[in-house]
């Protein structure tokens, strides 16, 4: 199944693909060069290149001489189209909807309409929508007190010792059910790695070493 679309190869630097939700993209201030969209301005940043999570909830194919086909996305804050024009739509033939997907892909504008040209495109689990929206909300920094810190760790091991009987715990779950900024959930799980105190079998899974 092709899972990765390689989109545009160019031999130039990528400018950072940003962590949005939907509505975020489509409040943002767009700045636009010679009729052209530049980049759209989400609060401090200027965004041209977006890394999203949503929803397929339509499809639209058109054949013939000028091929074209579009995705529309949905997350709950919005909707937004993916857009493949000529012999790159057939891309888009693994996808339908109800699937959710992740895309990476930069930003474009027409007639006023904001829409993505994917570089990427990759089903997902549906439980990454929720983990997304925990990674924008909670990606305000914040901190805790050494209290807190230590009953955070605590927390994410015994997790992993009460998941022992299941092979482990997902490291999404984990963010799903404590509701801490992935960061400082991350930081944590690093070091009870180091100390010795879990292992990861595999990227994303955690489990009790003691």
């Amino acid at each position: 199944m092709n899972e990765q679309l390689p989109f545009q190869e160019n031999n130039f630097k990528r400018k950072i693909a940003y962590k949005f939700r939907i509505g975020e993209v489509l409040s943002g201030k767009q700045i636009v060069d010679n009729e052209r969209l530049k980049y759209i301005e989400v609060g401090n940043e200027k965004v041209s290149r977006v890394n999203l999570i949503a929803n397929v909830v339509d499809k639209f194919v058109k054949d013939g001489e000028k091929k074209f086909a579009s995705i529309t996305l949905d997350d709950a804050t919005g909707q937004i189209k993916l857009k493949l024009f000529g012999d790159e739509t057939s891309k888009f033939e693994d996808f339908n909807q109800g699937d959710t997907i992740l895309v990476i892909g930069l930003l474009r504008s027409w007639n006023n309409e904001i829409y993505v040209t994917p570089e990427i495109v990759k089903k997902k689990e549906p439980v990454n929508l929720i983990v997304r929206k925990l990674e924008v909300e909670l990606a305000k920094p914040k901190s805790l007190d050494k209290e807190k810190l230590f009953e955070l760790k605590d927390k994410i091991l015994n997790m992993a010792k009460d998941a022992e009987k299941d092979g482990g715990v997902g490291i999404d779950s984990i963010i799903l059910e404590l509701k801490e900024p992935p960061e400082l959930i991350n930081s944590e799980i690093k070091k009870l790695l180091e100390e010795g105190m879990v292992y990861e079998p595999r990227p994303g899974k955690l489990r009790y070493l003691g």
